[in-house]
């Protein structure tokens, strides 16, 4: 029988997977076929070690399964079920081609099912930085979550999040180097701060292949974007004491580049201009400033 929890989302959620306890009384360990269980469409793992799957593999050939797996049955009609704590036990259950696996399954929702595989897979902290950060955006997209509410419930600094979900402006070559491990948090971060985008992934690839430090890598960039700005011809004002502080905190407060500039000294006035590099990026700032578009 399925456990009939309808706690909400949030602390609620570990007593759904937190250690795979069964009690007796109200739910019951079966055997499920392995074609019948899908992964959860909400896993943000990409990837999965194979060494490790054959290690799992070998012991559950060995020993059997000591811990059921939990899933859900989305439709009580048919047998099929979605994962929601085990899928490592799965593929290696498939791997030495067992034909079922033990099961809890228990009465989720879609929501709960979403921050179930994000906060399982946090727990475990074997994401890459980018899946992590897409953990984060999935949650604030399809559960209608702001970054605060994203940080208290998942017990972790608004900057934190706000500094993963960065990346995802990244250019897809530069992401593509952060998930295959080639590039660190540290090293992506770094060129998010490049001012010149066009030279990002020809930076981003020297970086790899040099196996720069971010230190090293923070210098390029500086000299880099020192030149970029001495690309102009025009005379450039030199900035105050004033602007040039209320530039840093600002690019502290929304993590990009931020520019303040003088049009009329006498009165005081002038514009600033926040980057963004992509929508999803624009839609992080916006969350900043607590503006809503909807």
């Amino acid at each position: 029988m399925a456990n009939k929890n309808n706690k909400g989302l949030g602390r609620g959620i570990e007593a759904l997977f937190a250690d795979n306890s069964v009690d007796p009384d109200v739910e019951t360990v079966i055997d499920i076929k392995l074609d019948q269980i899908r992964p959860n469409p909400y896993q943000p793992r990409q990837k999965f070690d194979q060494a490790a799957l054959k290690d799992l593999a070998h012991s559950i050939e060995k020993s059997g399964v000591f811990q059921p797996i939990i899933v859900r049955q989305p439709d009580p009609e048919v047998s099929r079920y979605e994962i929601l704590a085990g899928e490592r036990r799965v593929r290696a259950s498939k791997l030495i081609k067992n034909e079922t696996i033990p099961a809890i399954v228990r009465e989720v929702t879609e929501p709960q099912m979403m921050e179930i595989a994000v906060m399982e897979n946090l727990q475990r902290e074997d994401l890459t930085p980018l899946e992590e950060a897409e953990a984060y955006e999935m949650l604030m997209s399809n559960l209608n979550l702001t970054q605060a509410q994203v940080s208290s419930r998942l017990g972790k600094s608004r900057p934190y999040i706000a500094n993963y979900l960065r990346l995802l402006g990244l250019p897809k070559q530069v992401k593509e180097l952060l998930q295959k491990k080639r590039l660190s948090m540290g090293q992506a971060r770094t060129l998010l701060s490049l001012k010149d985008r066009s030279q990002m992934v020809s930076l981003a690839n020297r970086a790899a292949d040099g196996k720069m430090t971010v230190r090293a890598l923070e210098g390029v960039v500086s000299k880099m974007n020192g030149q970029a700005a001495a690309k102009p011809k025009k005379r450039i004002k030199q900035k105050s004491p004033y602007l040039r502080a209320g530039e840093n905190v600002l690019q502290e407060k929304f993590g990009t580049q931020v520019t303040i500039s003088e049009s009329n000294k006498e009165a005081g006035q002038g514009k600033i201009e926040i980057e963004y590099m992509s929508d999803d990026d624009l839609s992080r700032i916006l969350e900043i400033l607590d503006v809503h578009l909807d």
